[in-house]
This record gives C-alpha cells, structure tokens and sequence, in this order.
C-alpha cells in the first residue's frame, strides 16, 4: 500500500485517524509528558505547536496543563481546517519565518516537521526562528526521524531528510538551546516498520514513502502492551539514558 503524500488532503484524514486511535501516538504522547516534565513547566503561559496539523496536540496539552494559551501553526489550510473543528486557534505560518514576535512563547512543540524542511539549510532556519520567538528559560520539544535501518539518502523531490542523533544535538546547541535530553525512541517496536519501508522502496525507488503506519480503529490488549513498552523507553530516556538505537529522535532543550 502507497502511503499519501505529505499535505494533501488524505494525507491529514490519515494523520487524524492515526492521532486519535494509534497506540503509537499515544505512547508518544506518553512519552512527551515525561519528557515535559523534565522542564518544570509553570502553570500558566503560552505553547506554540510548530506544524500543528490537525490541532489533536494543543487538544492533547491543554489537559496536561489547562491554564495554557495554545496556538497552533502551519502552512497546510486542510490541517488548519481540521483544527478549527477541534476550535483550536490557529493561523497560517511557516516554520521558517515564525509569524510571532520575539520572546513570545513560553513552550514550542514541533512534531515531525524538521525532517520535511528545505534541504540544505532549513531545519537551521527554522530552530533560529524557534530560538527567536521563545522567552528566556523558554522550553522546545522536538520530535523528528531518526536515521536507522535501511539507512536512506535525502529526498530531494519531497524534501526529505533523516537526523543522525548528534547531527540533531549540533543544530540544536547552534541555534542557541541547551540540550536538557535527546535519544532515539521507537526502537524494539520501530522494528516493524522495516519489513514495510524495504517493500516501499522497492516499490517506489525513493526515501520518502508518505505514511505507511495504519490503524485498524480497534483498540486491544495488543495495543496497550505496545503502549506501555514505548512509555518505558520514554522513563528511561526522561531519567537520562540515551538509547543507542531507534526510529525516532526526541529532543527537550531550554533557551
């Protein structure tokens, strides 16, 4: 099966559907809130969610702390539409020239965007950008791809790319953040998504494949045991421990 491509309109329906009902999400979500909590967020202030897709993250954060402000950009209208269903506020804006003022932000969440900027230049853009609008002792919390096996190329046509941990730890120290955590995570369930990324490839004859994970919109002891391992290597990552292997890169640093 042919994942949809990024921005389009069956690209967001899938994204909402795995938001809302993947174990996957959860646990990643899980996971941030461990992660989160590493920085002693105060009780009130403002969260900007760099690509914010369908708006289920602001949803999502806005239980964990609701007396927050959240506002939610991108530059996909079917995302902000979706969003605005979920009456969150939103606004058309692209990661590489935040349509913030400096300071102004007390927590950005960016997930899943780095990996899908210019090539060449864009993710650095977009983190000074990022360093710009956040306050001092302001928190970022990054999620992106991790390079891992089979190890794939750039892709230029989607403007595609995979971080290597320490090439991820570079740009963030000189964009201006103090790296607080940063591992791999995904890794023993990450290794499902091989069989599916070889057969993409081989299919298609490139890196960038859209979204290949689907949801069967039930939820099972299957399910809960897959959320629960990925939330333990969310614990061991929060108490310091940088696992050595993984799908996904997470990231928390402080302005």
């Amino acid at each position: 099966m042919k994942g949809p491509a990024i921005f389009t309109p069956e690209y967001y329906r899938h994204m909402r559907a795995l938001e809302s009902s993947s174990w996957w999400n959860a646990g990643m979500r899980d996971v941030a809130e461990r992660l989160l909590a590493r920085g002693d967020l105060p009780e009130t202030g403002t969260l900007v969610d760099v690509g914010c897709g369908s708006g289920q993250t602001m949803a999502w954060f806005r239980t964990l702390r609701p007396e927050w402000k959240c506002l939610g950009l991108d530059i996909a209208l079917d995302g902000l539409a979706a969003a605005k269903r979920l009456q969150e506020e939103v606004a058309a804006g692209s990661a590489l020239d935040l349509p913030l003022s400096d300071n102004s932000a007390d927590l950005l969440i960016t997930l899943d965007v780095l990996q899908h900027l210019p090539l060449g230049g864009g993710d650095n853009r977009a983190l000074s950008e990022m360093n710009r609008v956040l306050r001092p002792g302001g928190h970022l919390f990054v999620r992106t791809n991790a390079q891992a096996f089979p190890s794939t190329p750039d892709d230029a046509e989607y403007d595609f790319h995979k971080f290597e941990p320490e090439e991820l730890r570079l740009k963030l120290t000189d964009a201006g953040f103090s790296v607080l955590r940063l591992s791999r995570v995904n890794a023993l369930l990450g290794l499902a998504e091989i069989p599916r990324e070889l057969r993409a490839l081989r299919r298609e004859g490139r890196t960038y494949h859209g979204i290949l994970s689907t949801t069967s919109g039930r939820k099972g002891l299957t399910d809960d045991v897959k959320r629960r391992w990925l939330g333990l290597e969310g614990r061991a990552v929060a108490r310091g421990l940088r696992l050595p292997f993984g799908r996904t890169l997470l990231a928390v640093c402080r302005r």
